[in-house]
């Protein structure tokens, strides 16, 4: 049983905040009809999870299916529609809603010191567009087509009526125009809560580096979601009413979808990575015990990765022929300069610090690990000759698998692990927690690694069955896979202990620096009965440690709004 302890009262300037009597139903018609920010964030972390596992089940099936080059486990329309709904569930029902609709909800306004999100209605139907969004994706499995099975990218003409008949690409269609709506939602009370629902000395440049991380996701989002939404509905009116968007042959452009979604689709990648660097900047300073190196310089790299990012959407086109090779290549380049800047950050937030190295951290140094693996071979696919030669081969599968598994599993259990005692009020197990990282950790590797070498080989992707020439790596990857499945169950492991075992984690079991670490574990209704005064980026450090305070004195009669 957990026992919560309402928090001590703060010493210093103290902020009270109003808050009344607020009695919540519980059980059931508690996660139906709550509009607390902080039960619908925990309403989509455990959704999103929900969704990871399932789509973790379909690539073990895929994987089996590949363990021999005519493998039977499944038919080839089967393994298909595998291949769409495991890529569609992994980058629209999971690695973006747990990080910008799952964290951001339950963090963000605590992190700033706001009660709530700006709309708190908004943000419930939101959270249903995308459950109903997500199931609708899976109901095409029970239509007598099957599932949507033309790619998670959904090109044309594969994708119109000629090519892919049934329901299931209609359920495709909307269930992925449902699920950008709850995150176009998502986005807009983000940013509205982030710029009007700061508490008092909550400046800009006082925001944690997540919150910054999740205002640019935010603006982002605002930015490449509509562009999707509206070539979805030009892709259903041309399978149902007989419009010509894509179609040859009543004067549509098949290359015009993709270069729709790609001014998506590229944002999009950002939209999945920049919640969880953010996530990785406030897990290494607390287990270094120091403050992030450069502070400012990872806010401009963020936004320069957001303004580059919706620039660059042609990259994935050069063997179109319709691509200005040197200008997508050149800008494609360039972002390998902020993000290096924040990988360079985060290395030196560990450079003589006293690291600890819990299962929190261990998983934010096995995202760095990954993600600069998975960067360098971005670099590559950014040079056209080596596009060229690898385009539509299974070193693509393995570079994005690396960036986006590296990016968003590793330092989504990173930021998991971290903020659990918050959300719940208990610890996990460490001994399992470890245990959870090695096994993973190992597997990843022995998953992907041997996927370059397919794809230099020439094995091409999306394809069940394969040349006997290309068995013996692919038995390899297989055997990863396995091993990475198993390091993922333990993570269920851990929770079933956590449950059974409940060990009181307290208010500030780490010793964090933000202010969701000044609040109860888990936090009260309206998230905070006093707030510490707000002088730097770290008020809950300087609160724990005046000798070692960042807080900026108090000129008597100065402006704050001006820093």
């Amino acid at each position: 049983m957990t026992t919560l302890h309402e928090p001590e009262l703060l010493l210093g300037a103290e902020q009270p905040v109003e808050q009344g009597e607020h009695r919540e139903p519980g059980g059931f018609y508690r996660w139906v009809t709550s509009v607390d920010h902080k039960v619908i964030g925990k309403n989509y972390m455990y959704t999103a999870l929900v969704f990871f596992f399932i789509a973790g089940l379909m690539a073990e099936l895929m994987r089996t299916q590949l363990f021999n080059p005519n493998g039977h486990v499944v038919s080839l329309q089967t393994y298909n529609a595998l291949v769409t709904i495991h890529g569609s569930i992994m980058l629209y029902l999971f690695a973006g809603p747990i990080a910008f609709a799952g964290f951001a909800n339950y963090l963000v306004p605590i992190m700033i010191g706001a009660p709530d999100m700006a709309f708190p209605r908004l943000n419930s139907l939101s959270y249903w567009f995308y459950l109903f969004g997500g199931t609708t994706m899976l109901f095409g499995f029970l239509t007598a087509s099957g599932a949507a099975a033309f790619g998670w990218t959904g090109y044309t003409p594969l994708s119109t009526a000629t090519y892919s008949p049934g329901p299931g690409a209609d359920l495709w269609i909307a269930s992925v125009a449902m699920v950008g709506f709850s995150g176009i939602f998502s986005a807009v009370n983000l940013v509205t809560t982030i710029f009007y629902l700061r508490a008092p000395g909550m400046t800009m440049f006082r925001m944690p580096l997540f919150v910054w991380s999740m205002l640019i996701t935010g603006i982002l989002i605002l930015i490449a979601f509509p562009v999707l939404t509206a070539a979805l509905v030009m892709l259903y009116a041309d399978r149902h009413f007989g419009a010509h968007f894509f179609t040859v042959s009543g004067g549509g452009v098949p290359v015009m979808w993709q270069n729709l979604f790609w001014f998506f689709g590229h944002p999009e990648v950002y939209i999945l990575a920049l919640p969880f660097f953010g996530m990785i900047s406030e897990v290494v300073p607390v287990f270094s015990r120091k403050p992030i190196f450069g502070y400012k310089g990872m806010v401009f790299a963020t936004l320069a990765i957001a303004g580059l990012s919706t620039g660059v959407w042609a990259h994935h086109m050069f063997t179109t022929g319709t691509v200005l090779l040197p200008f997508f290549s050149a800008l494609s380049l360039l972002i390998a300069v902020p993000t290096g800047i924040k990988v360079f950050t985060w290395i030196a937030t560990m450079w003589g610090g006293q690291v600890k190295f819990n299962t929190s951290m261990l998983f934010a140094v096995g995202f760095i690990a990954a993600f600069v693996m998975g960067g360098i071979t971005g670099v590559m696919l950014a040079s056209p000759p080596i596009d060229f030669y690898t385009h539509d081969t299974y070193f693509v599968v393995a570079h994005f698998h690396q960036v986006l598994i590296g990016t968003t599993v590793f330092a989504m259990l990173a930021g998991f692990y971290y903020w659990y005692p918050k959300f719940t009020g208990r610890l996990l197990h460490e001994g399992i927690g470890k245990a959870h990282f090695w096994i993973s950790f190992i597997g990843f590797w022995i998953t992907y690694m041997p996927q370059y070498l397919l794809g230099l080989r020439g094995m091409p992707r999306w394809v069940g069955v394969y040349s006997p020439n290309f068995t013996f790596l692919n038995r390899v990857s297989t055997v990863g896979a396995y091993v990475l499945g198993i390091g993922m169950a333990m993570l269920i492991v851990n929770l079933y202990w956590s449950w059974r075992h409940p060990v009181p984690a307290g208010d500030n079991p780490w010793d964090g620096h933000t202010l969701e670490w000044a609040t109860s574990s888990p936090p009260p209704a309206h998230n905070f009965h006093s707030l510490p005064p707000v002088r730097s980026t770290r008020p809950v450090w300087d609160m724990n440690h005046p000798e070692h305070s960042d807080a900026v004195p108090v000129v008597t009669g100065g402006d704050e709004s001006a820093e």
